[in-house]
């Protein structure tokens, strides 16, 4: 691929006279889910600086937890201690009763985390802790506790826009991610490598940037790291290895935190992150190693900051340029968030219309496949994940047919709609205003709103040509919304 900047100049400031609607659009459909008109005319207004100060302040909103979450956590312990006095079938109920607790509460968890990614002034940051996430890779599959789900989310949540280096240390005392990599069973005299491996590789340096005895050496600094009968990080000296370790070449008793410290002085530790965005925000193709050293360098003399780090990326002339636009694979999570934002509606507090879809796309939150997150790209489309984004489609247009509900569904709707949100399926009216155009300007209109590249003629036809059906006034706003639901299901609108 030819890139229109060289690394000297990749990362210089858009210009103010290129800040219009088109790279509006393609900030907010990258840095959150879509661009909707209003979003997009506040952004042009406000310039890129001021919505770059919006959309990544210097703290994010926190996300709160479902009551399910926090009433598991706090019976989680007399459960468990009533299963192991009890045997045989007794024994197996309560397991059961548990296993059923904790998955219905990563349920509500990720209803809860939709929800609040759904909403427009907390989009962008949201994402960025969803990249974050898909760094510092957890999952329910082990870690098997909502409530130290939910606390590893908020701290890439509340340390996610500091220091690189005091996040990555916050992580380490994650307790979800002490499960998740074994980081709880390192002792003095048998340390787990896990944590030390994916450290250099997956967290701060990438592949060789290191030698196995940097890891082996490592893992021992991170000796004593536990989880207390609160669930809560807790150091044991007694477990801990004070002895004399090598780096990188440093010698000295190095703790966790002094290895981290360490493995951001390496200079691979510089663009190692920044190529993460690349892959994540920007582009599925490499990126030359020559713009990566460029950013990175700039970020190390920033003191790894990473607000800075993203107001630098999304406010740069090689963030907006043309080779970057409308060729993106939107992930499954940005394709169900962006459809909801898109169509003006709310997250449907149904499992059905919320943890169904999204794992029949293919990316189902708290559940990565493996250590290293989601591929994305190309892997995110096959003939079955393209029918279930179709089909999701269709089931937002159709709407929430209560009368199929059950009595725990219903009351899930119930609640949601006291708590304000109410909009769950496409109404004629969503359409209203498009219905009074000529068929070709309605679905130009369509086409303008709904996609981040110039639809071809071909599809506006074919869009025109299903208005034109409807052409008598009452047909009308249900031929627009017919049109629309096509759209939605277009190869077009899986790319951003």
């Amino acid at each position: 691929m030819a890139f229109s900047f060289p690394p000297e100049k990749a990362w210089l400031p858009l210009p103010p006279t290129h800040w219009q609607p088109g790279t509006a659009r393609h900030l907010l459909r990258r840095a959150g889910w879509t661009a909707t008109p209003d979003e997009v005319a506040r952004a042009v207004s406000e310039g890129l600086a001021a919505t770059l100060d919006r959309l990544f302040p210097d703290s994010a909103p926190r996300l709160s937890a479902p009551a399910s979450v926090t009433e598991l956590a706090a019976a989680e312990p007399e459960l468990r201690r009533a299963a192991r006095e009890k045997q045989g079938e007794e024994r197996q109920r309560l397991q059961r009763e548990l296993r059923d607790r904790q998955r219905n509460a990563v349920r509500d968890l990720t209803i809860q985390w939709l929800t609040y990614a759904a909403t427009p002034a907390q989009s962008a940051a949201a994402k960025w802790v969803l990249f974050l996430s898909d760094v510092y890779v957890v999952s329910a599959d082990k870690v098997n506790n909502p409530a130290l789900l939910h606390e590893h989310f908020d701290i890439l949540t509340h340390d996610g826009f500091g220091a690189a280096p005091a996040l990555t240390k916050a992580v380490s005392r994650s307790p979800a991610m002490e499960l998740y990599l074994d980081l709880n069973q390192s002792r003095r005299k048998a340390p787990n490598e896990n944590f030390a491996r994916e450290l250099f590789e997956l967290f701060v340096l990438g592949e060789g940037h290191y030698s196995e005895q940097d890891i082996k050496e490592a893992a021992r600094a991170f000796t004593g790291y536990r989880i207390d009968r609160e669930r809560e990080f807790h150091f044991v000296p007694a477990q801990h290895d004070p002895g004399r370790k090598t780096v990188f070449g440093h010698v000295g008793p190095h703790t966790g935190d002094d290895v981290i410290d360490l493995a951001y002085r390496q200079p691979a530790a510089s663009a190692f992150l920044p190529a993460e965005m690349m892959r994540f925000y920007l582009s599925n193709d490499p990126i030359p190693s020559e713009h990566l050293t460029a950013l990175g360098d700039e970020w190390r003399r920033h003191d790894f900051n990473l607000r800075w780090l993203t107001h630098r990326f999304f406010g740069s002339q090689f963030f907006y340029a043309a080779e970057f636009r409308a060729n993106y694979i939107k992930s499954p999570i940005q394709f169900y968030l962006g459809l909801l934002q898109d169509l003006g509606l709310d997250v449907p507090p149904i499992p059905r219309m919320t943890i169904n879809p999204l794992r029949q796309m293919g990316q189902l939150l708290f559940y990565p496949p493996n250590v290293r997150g989601w591929v994305g790209g190309k892997t995110w489309i096959n003939s079955a994940t393209i029918a279930a984004r179709r089909q999701f489609v269709e089931s937002v247009f159709a709407g929430i047919k209560e009368s199929v509900l059950n009595a725990d569904e219903l009351m899930d709707l119930k609640a949601a709609r006291a708590a304000g949100a109410s909009r769950f399926s496409v109404t004629d009216d969503a359409f209203a205003s498009l219905s009074k155009l000529p068929p070709a300007d309605s679905a130009a209109e369509l086409t303008e709103r709904f996609l981040a590249a110039p639809a071809a003629s071909a599809l506006r036809e074919v869009l025109a040509g299903y208005i034109s059906a409807g052409a008598s006034a009452p047909n009308r706003p249900p031929a627009v919304r017919r049109a629309a639901a096509i759209l939605l299901q277009s190869p077009s609108y899986q790319l951003c």
